[in-house]
């Protein structure tokens, strides 16, 4: 059977959704999933990390993501030590600014866990001694702040939590492991569409940019990210079209111009589709609730 951890039975009562959790050594815990994410980063020690009915070794320095529904475990551990730094995304509600289209934050948060099985788990991030050193020195200064929960201590925590985050989708972006190379290059063809979303994109030239096949591009962009290339292209569009809606600058025709649609009929039925209603009375909708 599997055990659900609860949020209210490890944030802090003040619903702050960031702890720090260290285990030193690592204890018997069971099968179980979460309500929340984990990164996971190896301070010393082995084990084995088990995903249903996979098993895959651990040593210093291996730094990975779970998501909440993912059920895992440890097991055949020697001395295995952890930092978990718990998080809910949600709560959170981060504004990445341009880290969302750093390949690297996309392949660790998004990619990784998504093909753990394809790769056999070999693609995760490992850190050598100076990064682990450097990542464990934001690490401390997280928990110092959780710790003393003085005045500010969220935006600092906050601050600590996205240099920890940041740093390892550095690392990850500049890892020679040719199974981490590949997510890369999946993940550049995603920072493409992200920064190139409002021109004619070609799915002949993704799979180029992710050196695949277009039908096997294809096939895993859908596996990585739960839809197909053009549908996450829409819904870049879609997002892009809400802000200008917002704003108010500009007419239905020109904002779908703006995001790439060449065809506003058609942008109006995307829109309806995604956001059930249509673009101009979504725009008076968010007039009127101002």
């Amino acid at each position: 059977m599997v055990a659900i951890l609860k949020k209210e039975n490890w944030f802090h009562e003040d619903g702050f959704p960031i702890v720090v959790e260290r285990r030193d050594p690592q204890e018997p815990f069971g099968l179980h999933a979460h309500e929340f994410s984990e990164i996971v980063i190896v301070t010393g020690g082995v084990g084995h990390h088990v995903t249903g009915s996979e098993s895959y070794l651990l040593t210093t320095g291996d730094a990975f993501v779970i998501g909440g529904s993912r059920p895992h475990d440890y097991q055949n551990m020697e001395d295995l030590r952890l930092i978990n730094i718990l998080f809910d995304p949600l709560a959170l509600q981060l504004d990445l600014n341009d880290l969302g289209t750093l390949p690297g934050y996309l392949a660790l948060f998004t990619l990784e866990p998504a093909w753990r099985k394809r790769h056999n788990f070999k693609s995760r991030l490992r850190l050598d001694a100076k990064s682990l050193a450097t990542v464990v020195s934001y690490v401390d200064t997280l928990e110092e702040e959780l710790s003393k929960r003085e005045a500010g201590f969220q935006f600092l925590a906050t601050a600590a939590f996205m240099q920890v985050v940041g740093y390892l989708s550095r690392c990850f972006s500049n890892s020679e492991n040719p199974d981490s190379q590949s997510l890369l290059l999946i993940a550049e063809a995603i920072t493409y569409l992200e920064l190139n979303y409002s021109d004619e994109i070609n799915l002949d030239d993704l799979a180029e940019i992710a050196h695949m096949s277009k039908r096997n591009f294809i096939r895993t962009f859908q596996t990585a990210m739960g839809r197909s290339p053009i549908a996450y292209l829409i819904q870049l569009r879609i997002n892009r079209a809400i802000e200008l809606l917002k704003q108010g600058e500009f007419s239905i025709t020109e904002i779908a111009m703006q995001v790439g649609f060449n065809d506003s009929n058609y942008f109006t039925r995307q829109f309806r589709q995604q956001m059930g209603t249509s673009p101009s009375l979504y725009r008076k909708m968010n007039k009127s609730s101002k």
